[in-house]
């Protein structure tokens, strides 16, 4: 498991399997996002599977596929409302990218457009393109 810190609260990655979820724990992450469509993955990474073993852990477990480039209103709203839930997350996708992408448009908290292009810029995610509607929804 890949994974990159884009704040002391919140870390992306690529594709996690079941076992990865005590790791999560054990780092102390309290809510996992699966922001991976299950079109997208084999069987025995479905969300469904995924969830239980969250739930084996005691860990939060939200499904929100994000299909590549589609930032709609909704995904964001419950994106932005996990993150707000409290305690450490974690969220994954294919490569970490929409995971990032999701997180810089509606993580709440002061960072500015800037920051939020250039945290996961680090770990080689360009955000670039998104600017002008990061700056749009977070300023």
């Amino acid at each position: 498991m890949d994974i990159r810190h884009l704040t002391p609260d919140y870390a992306v990655s690529p594709q996690i399997t079941p076992e990865d979820m005590a790791t999560l724990k054990g780092l102390g992450f309290t809510t996992v996002i699966d922001n991976r469509p299950d079109g997208e993955i084999p069987a025995e990474w479905s969300a469904e599977v995924m969830a239980e073993a969250a739930a084996a852990q005691g860990l939060a477990f939200v499904v929100n596929p994000i299909r590549p480039g589609d930032f709609s209103d909704a995904v964001l709203a419950a994106q932005g409302a996990a993150i707000a839930g409290g305690g450490k997350v974690f969220a994954y996708c294919a490569s970490g990218n929409r995971s990032s992408c999701a997180w810089a448009m509606s993580a709440p908290g002061p960072l500015s457009t800037e920051e939020r292009i250039a945290i996961p810029a680090r770990f080689g995610y360009n955000l670039e393109g998104l600017r002008a509607r990061i700056a749009a929804l977070r300023g």
